[in-house]
């Protein structure tokens, strides 16, 4: 099975337990770099032509808004996803689901045939209705939600997810 690990991830600004905080990496890509680091598979980041703030409140409430325009902002680039079978998408929980961003990827890529393993960063909130929300775009394997507090400290959850997926 050839797997890319397809990640929405924000640095700056970042809620942890209560608290906010200034981070150079976001939760997310530190957890797609423990699974690249396991695995060696491919990683593609999506980015938003016109970022969230760097500001965390500015960023929920642009977030918020997205949602409830159900908007699809314009990604910088589209990763090609015809050379594999399965998709780890990972992203944090904005407002209960993915940041719409991921829906303009789940719109726009080929997904027939393709399996999807969502992994979901969040501060107690869990995979929200995200999991239903992929089922509409492509098959979905176990997600894992990780609180992002703490994915420096999540490989073995990680290791233990991929191979319940059959993934390592």
């Amino acid at each position: 099975m050839n797997t890319i690990v397809i990640f929405f991830s924000r640095a700056d600004e970042n809620y942890f337990g209560g608290a906010m905080k200034y981070v150079e990496v976001g939760n997310t890509e530190i957890a797609v770099g423990h699974i690249t680091e396991m695995t060696g598979f491919d990683s593609f980041k999506l980015e938003m032509v016109q970022p969230y703030s760097a500001d965390y409140m500015t960023c929920i409430d642009e977030a918020k808004t997205h949602l409830r325009e159900n908007a699809r902002p314009a990604l910088k680039e589209m990763p090609d996803v015809s050379d594999y079978d399965s998709i780890i998408l990972a992203y944090p929980n904005y407002w209960g689901t993915m940041p719409m961003a991921v829906f303009t990827f789940l719109e726009s890529a080929d997904l027939n045939g393709k399996t999807i393993y969502p992994l979901c960063t969040n501060e107690g909130s869990g995979l929200g209705r995200s999991v239903s929300d992929i089922k509409k775009y492509a098959g979905v394997g176990e997600g894992l939600s990780l609180t992002g507090s703490g994915v420096k400290n999540a490989k073995p959850a990680i290791e233990k997810w991929l191979k319940n997926n059959r993934l390592i």
